[in-house]
């Protein structure tokens, strides 16, 4: 096994093509071809199925991959640090929950390496995704919450993939409103007092269940329910519906302004908000980077 074998494989997940991947890379087809092949056969593994539409990756390809990734950056950082005439591409992953705190961090980590060239990634994703991510190494690290609802399931599923919850802060449950919303100048508000508002929370897909709900009280009924897959999307609909979502109360204004605020909610449901890593790592330089930015943009009166 070569390392030139895995970054042809990871290109080629990346891609979903080995056309695609072999320009990319700016090899022939074949090259990329042989690669794939002779590495499934080494490793008595079927990474790709091969479809109409492509390249899909098997199940145990997926794993496989997580760890070709960190094998792969692994061998970036000995380069970078022995080799002297080399560049290499500083490469970082991030998955988490639709956190504005988070898209803080993620920008204050390219600020500080502000390297001339990188390949980050940020992705705001359904929760059962993000676990998948850092489970398959797609992510060095992922960003949820834990709840009294929801820790019992969720920590079954990361202890089942072998991942770890580190709580970064804890806080009360508040709700996100349009500034001018009727109930904006409230010191704080009740579920009583939203009744008959749109309740906007995100959509999970097939895991639409309140374990894996971004929002707590997620299990209350109420009459008017719109879900998004997007913080923008449930942001404009905050302000042209006067609705509202229940969240953690942490909002950057300096990336969504001044028209979205948080009170808090009379409830007794506290969001326990962390970073789930694979058990037995040793987070990069970026990683480290990520979860100090966030505890610098997060109220002190909050951090664990």
């Amino acid at each position: 096994m070569k390392l030139q074998q895995l970054r042809y494989i990871v290109e080629v997940a990346a891609c979903g093509s080995v056309t695609e991947a072999a320009r990319r890379l700016f090899v022939s087809q074949p090259s990329v071809t042989a690669a794939v092949r002779d590495l499934e056969r080494e490793m008595g593994i079927t990474v790709f199925e091969r479809t109409s539409k492509g390249m899909a990756t098997t199940t145990e390809g997926q794993t496989f991959l997580g760890y070709a990734r960190q094998v792969l950056e692994q061998a970036d950082l000995l380069e970078e640090r022995f080799k002297r005439d080399t560049q290499p591409v500083p490469r970082f992953a991030v998955s988490c929950q639709h956190y504005s705190f988070a898209v803080n961090a993620f920008v204050d980590v390219i600020r500080t390496f502000n390297a001339s060239r990188y390949e980050f990634t940020l992705r705001e994703e359904q929760t059962h995704e993000i676990i998948e991510d850092v489970a398959h190494m797609k992510s060095e690290l992922g960003v949820l919450y834990l709840s009294d609802a929801n820790r019992e399931v969720i920590t079954r599923m990361l202890r089942a993939e072998e991942l770890e919850f580190e709580p970064l802060f804890s806080t009360a449950s508040h709700v996100f409103l349009s500034s001018t919303h009727p109930l904006a100048t409230r010191p704080s508000v009740t579920l009583e007092d939203l009744a008959g508002y749109p309740y906007l929370s995100y959509e999970q897909g097939d895991f639409n269940s309140f374990y894996f709900s971004e929002e707590p009280l997620s299990t209350l009924g109420r009459d008017k329910n719109i879900r998004v897959r997007d913080r923008a999307t449930l942001f404009n609909l905050l302000i042209g519906l006067d609705g509202y979502t229940v969240c953690s109360g942490v909002i950057s204004h300096e990336l969504n302004g001044e028209d979205i605020i948080a009170i808090p909610l009379e409830v007794e449901e506290r969001m326990e908000v962390g970073i789930v890593t694979r058990r037995n790592t040793h987070l990069s330089r970026y990683g480290e980077a990520f979860i100090a930015a966030i505890r610098k943009h997060i109220p002190s009166s909050s951090a664990l």
